[in-house]
């Protein structure tokens, strides 16, 4: 996977952002079955005492039902790296820019139920989500496709899982390190164990 690309089918010229918030299909998609609500920038604000052990600029930019935060890396546009950061005490990277996190919340909107998990106990959460979420296919591609992604081209579970551990370890683990109350890093969100 390319990590500095735009995935296909995206205009290079096209904010995801705004999208992530306003419009209708992708708000539905995102905000009720991905759990991230980009719906209100101006809310997303991290607990005080939260921030990068490298000082770089730590940005929320929308928020999970729990409160849990989704952040940006650093300074710049929608390219920066892409941090969660649990209430639980966990926090890592997601993806490289949000054209990545989109295709991640896409394929597979349970990611979050994903750590130290099989193969066979990722299937079954996969399994309950769509049981759970019956239209999550029909959902998936309005979403995909008011984004501008042909839903055909999205990466398979296992390639978005894969990467959620390849960001995990490495130098991007290490630049995107959130330390919380305390001076302590948080917990890593995922490790070798996932897929």
């Amino acid at each position: 996977m390319n990590e500095s690309a735009a995935p296909a089918g995206v205009a290079a010229h096209r904010a995801l952002s705004p999208l992530l918030g306003a419009d209708e299909e992708v708000v539905a998609f995102f905000a009720g079955v991905a759990d991230l609500d980009a719906t209100d920038p101006a809310d997303h604000l991290l607990e005080d005492g939260i921030r990068l052990a490298s000082e770089a600029k730590l940005e929320q930019f929308a928020r999970a039902g729990s409160g849990d935060a989704f952040c940006f890396v650093g300074e710049g546009g929608e390219e920066r790296p892409v941090v969660y950061v649990s209430l639980d005490g966990e926090a890592g990277p997601l993806a490289l820019g949000l054209p990545e996190l989109v295709r991640l919340c896409l394929v597979a909107p349970w990611w979050r139920d994903a750590p130290g998990r099989t193969a066979r106990e990722l299937q079954a959460v996969a399994d309950q989500y769509r049981e759970d979420v019956p239209d999550l296919d029909r959902r998936r591609d309005r979403a995909a496709r008011a984004l501008g992604l042909d839903p055909a081209g999205l990466p398979c579970e296992a390639a978005v899982l894969a990467r959620l551990v390849e960001l995990s370890q490495g130098p991007v683990a290490a630049a995107c390190l959130v330390i919380g109350y305390g001076d302590e890093p948080l917990d890593p969100l995922f490790g070798d164990a996932l897929g």
